[in-house]
């Protein structure tokens, strides 16, 4: 459903992600809310020691299957485990990534807090999330595809698949209009995390925001 809320873009949205920290071979990196490991991998590819964590035993299990199958098996590591508390020492990280994680905590700022505690100081922290598109054209139409469109396709698939189409669109803009962008950022300000940057992708419609660990 990424995929196709993304129309494709996911990819170059997770590969961006993964350009803004530094995994140079031998770099410790958290992957948090890793899934199936997509970002994991993209880690792993370019040399990092990777830990990746999820709450869901059935993406890991799947995360694992298809690490060993793209031969990076020996450089990332599965864990089960909550953003909210993260089963780590304070500052065991080069670098903490995270995917589609802060609109599905109870707590965003405090689980913010958690990834900076666990990043080493001059370590970097970020983060890919969906976005609404701020231009009124733009966000229009994309309130017509996630309201209308998903639901549609996912029904074709499946009632499950229907409610997760239902589901997405209507979370993601309850998410920014609870917490717009300026208050974002304070989160990452306010756990310690200097120099903080965001760039919309795809026309608005994904986020990247990163920032460093102060101290360093």
């Amino acid at each position: 459903m990424g995929a196709l809320l993304s129309l494709g873009q996911d990819p170059r949205w997770r590969r961006f992600l993964v350009s803004k920290v530094e995994a140079v071979p031998g770099a410790r990196v958290l992957d948090v809310a890793t899934g199936t490991g997509l970002v994991a991998r993209e880690l792993a590819r370019r040399g990092a020691r990777v830990v990746g964590l999820d709450q869901s035993e059935a993406m890991l299990a799947e995360a694992v299957r298809r690490t060993r199958r793209a031969g990076f098996g020996e450089r990332v590591r599965f864990v089960l485990g909550r953003a909210e508390r993260l089963p780590f020492p304070d500052g065991a990280f080069d670098a903490v990534t995270f995917t589609y994680l802060l609109r599905y905590v109870d707590d965003p700022e405090a689980t913010v807090a958690e990834l900076a505690r666990v990043l080493r100081p001059g370590g970097t922290l970020a983060g890919l999330e969906f976005a609404v598109p701020e231009r009124a054209p733009l966000r229009l139409g994309w309130l017509a595809y996630t309201r209308g469109v998903l639901p549609a396709v996912g029904l074709l698939v499946s009632p499950g698949w229907y409610r997760v189409g239902r589901f997405l669109g209507p979370s993601i803009s309850a998410f920014h209009r609870s917490f717009p962008l300026p208050e974002q950022v304070r989160w990452w300000q306010a756990a310690g995390i200097r120099r903080v940057r965001t760039r919309p992708l795809t026309l608005g419609a994904a986020l990247v925001t990163w920032g460093v660990k102060g101290g360093g």
